[in-house]
């Protein structure tokens, strides 16, 4: 009995405690929202100095342990291919691509087959952000100019990208995956993919056929454990060494397991001597603010190191100007939710897969230099297929979720989920404080015989305008479909259209709902603030779920508008620089949370203010939409909204 006791007595104690630090936290909600904002954005940008050395978690894959077998005699073979389809280009007969490098599968002994799509520009699909858009069947059109063909050969294990590897991995014994080597048409675009119903019969008079095979016949080869998109690219600048770029991003911020791309990283860089790259903001790597910043960080995370050895803190002045350009490279990318490169399509799939992009020191018009540097290539290719081959499952033992600050550095989630923590976490803390002051002013106003139904009119009243207004911006992200469907619409004329008929609506809205004004009689400010703030942190919650990086982004640029905003024309105490500068600064964040503001103001800080266009804004949604990012649904229906209910605060009379 007395240990029960006891027990309750604690539990009590703890109770008592929690109410006691959330009272503590709603009373002080203004200096908690100020550090918590600060600590964030800190924690954010000393992101490059958290960072940790990336390791191959899977013991499996053992990259780099056995000898390659990829000889020279491959690489002049992988030449020799090259030099027969520049022939083919140069005669002009490109369409005969596909059937020479079909021919070479077949000479390897590989089951070959061929693939026809058609390049198709995607419009707006209201649904397809809730598909694939891999699964799209093309529709019937006039001509079949566009026509793709894209050659496809699998060895099957044991017996069995360039043509060389495949070539050598059809001799090699160790093979335990089969291995599928797709010749994509570079011609086209293949987005969507499908029965095209219009093809026309231009090979061998034969419909459906080419080189006397059945097109869209697929052959199954197993579960894909991994795919690597492989391009060579002949840059015109001249480097010390040959070079490897690594492009991971896919679709809504995926990434892959990023044993795949360690195991790549090791093999390019401590058996081939590649230069690898990942990408990066080279704008900000020549950043006077940012070298400044780093000089004043490097003493301080050395002091830090030398404090305590373990925190592994210490990073130099030019290591941190890289990595934070590279991981706002990273953060970026996986905001915008488009893949980065063709491996995107793999991603959607649940395949892990990387766009690998080789490129030589010099012309690959010199022959030494162009075997030597295929040679590298196919070394590298050869290694990492070996190392996926000893596999028994699919990638799952290091990170999905994760910023890259360098090709061998990386932060993890359970890092860069503390920075958007910091910021969202002030959100239920200001919307507790601004309900306890309206039910405190409630309940003076009963006490004093006014009718008390005036505040639950009040909450009703602000929930009522904040589901009209996401009704509307519901309407307003599906006003792109109808406009695409207009004829001789350009990139500006989409977006005045778009504008107009967004006020428009709102306008019908307030007529049918009431105007602003009147609302104004009905609400309290600080109860449209409260539930503005609640319905912020759930769409911002909601979007890390879907994609961390755009709710980063979003949570930078959102929260300290719903933190501040309040009506321009209540007095504040004071004094009149205090007054004028917040008022000021209000201002500035209404317009820098602005979508199009933001868009233009970024790309003019990017390229230059002169290459910011009126109609720059609907060609960036229509990117977004054409690729189903849900980057688009959240700037639509969580992002525009609450800036409009900031809006409806801000000009409260």
């Amino acid at each position: 009995m007395a240990s029960e006791k006891e027990t309750k007595q604690g539990l009590a104690k703890k109770s008592r405690l929690i109410v006691r630090v959330g009272s503590f936290l709603v009373s002080h909600s203004a200096l908690v929202s100020v550090i918590c904002c600060i600590a964030g954005c800190v924690l954010l940008l000393l992101l490059p100095v958290l960072a940790k050395s990336t390791y191959v978690s899977e013991n499996a894959l053992m990259p780099g342990s056995a000898t390659p077998m990829f000889s020279n005699q491959d690489a002049l073979e992988a030449n020799r291919l090259v030099k027969d389809i520049m022939r083919i280009l140069e005669d002009g007969r490109e369409m005969e691509i596909a059937q020479l490098i079909g021919k070479r599968m077949e000479d390897v002994g590989a089951e070959v087959y061929y693939h026809r799509f058609r390049s198709d520009n995607l419009h707006f699909n209201p649904l397809g952000f809730f598909s694939s858009a891999c699964n799209m069947v093309l529709k019937n059109s006039s001509g079949c100019t566009s026509i793709g063909i894209s050659s496809v050969g699998i060895i099957r294990a044991p017996r069995g990208l360039a043509y060389s590897v495949f070539s050598l991995l059809s001799r090699v014994v160790w093979l335990a995956k089969d291995i599928v080597w797709l010749a994509a048409d570079s011609r086209h675009d293949p987005r969507s993919t499908g029965i095209d119903t219009c093809f026309v019969n231009k090979f061998h008079g034969e419909d459906r056929k080419f080189d006397g095979r059945t097109y869209d016949v697929f052959r199954r080869a197993g579960t894909m454990a991994a795919a690597l998109v492989v391009k060579v690219i002949d840059k015109s600048e001249r480097k010390e060494r040959d070079r490897l770029d690594i492009y991971a991003e896919a679709s809504n911020g995926q990434m892959p397991n990023l044993d795949l791309i360690n195991i790549v990283h090791y093999l390019a860089v401590h058996r081939q001597g590649l230069d690898v790259k990942v990408g990066t903001f080279k704008y900000l790597q020549n950043s006077a603010l940012l070298k400044h910043l780093s000089e004043m960080l490097s003493p301080l995370t050395k002091l830090a190191q030398s404090l305590n050895p373990g925190w592994k803190v210490g990073i130099n002045s030019a290591d941190f100007v890289e990595g934070t350009a590279t991981l706002a490279s990273s953060m970026y990318y996986q905001a915008l939710g488009v893949p980065t490169r063709p491996h995107g399509a793999f991603r959607d799939f649940q395949i892990d897969a990387i766009t690998m992009e080789l490129s030589p020191r010099g012309r690959l018009t010199i022959e030494n230099g162009a075997s030597s540097f295929l040679l590298r290539g196919g070394r590298l290719i050869e290694g990492v297929i070996r190392s996926v081959n000893n596999l028994l499952e699919k990638f799952h033992q290091s990170f999905f979720l994760y910023f890259l600050t360098a090709p061998n550095k990386f932060v993890s989630v359970g890092i860069y989920m503390i920075p958007f923590a910091l910021l969202v976490v002030p959100l239920p803390i200001v919307a507790a404080a601004l309900f306890s002051t309206t039910e405190s002013g409630s309940s003076a106003t009963a006490s004093s015989g006014v009718v008390a139904e005036s505040h639950t009119w009040n909450w009703l009243s602000s929930a009522n305008l904040v589901f009209n207004v996401h009704l509307w911006a519901v309407l307003v992200s599906l006003l792109p479909y109808l406009i695409s469907q207009m004829p001789l619409m350009n990139s500006a004329i989409s977006m005045l259209s778009w504008i107009s008929f967004s006020l428009s609506t709102i306008f019908i809205f307030y007529l049918l709902m009431g105007s602003p004004n009147s609302y104004a009689k009905v609400y309290n400010w600080k109860v449209l603030k409260c539930v503005t703030i609640a319905a912020a942190s759930i769409g911002l919650c909601l979007m890390s779920i879907i994609n961390f990086s755009t709710a980063q982004v979003g949570a930078m640029l959102l929260v300290p508008l719903c933190l501040m905003v309040r009506p321009l024309k209540k007095p504040i105490q004071l004094s009149l620089f205090r007054r004028t500068s917040l008022q000021f600064a209000k201002l500035v964040l209404a317009v820098l949370a602005f979508p199009p503001a933001t868009f233009a103001i970024s790309k003019g800080l990017l390229q230059g203010f002169r290459s910011v266009g009126f109609g720059d804004f609907w060609e960036w949604s229509e990117f977004l939409w054409t690729w189903n990012s849900a980057t688009y649904l959240y700037v639509t229906l969580v992002h525009l909204p609450c800036w409009v209910l900031c809006m409806h605060i801000l000009l409260h009379p």
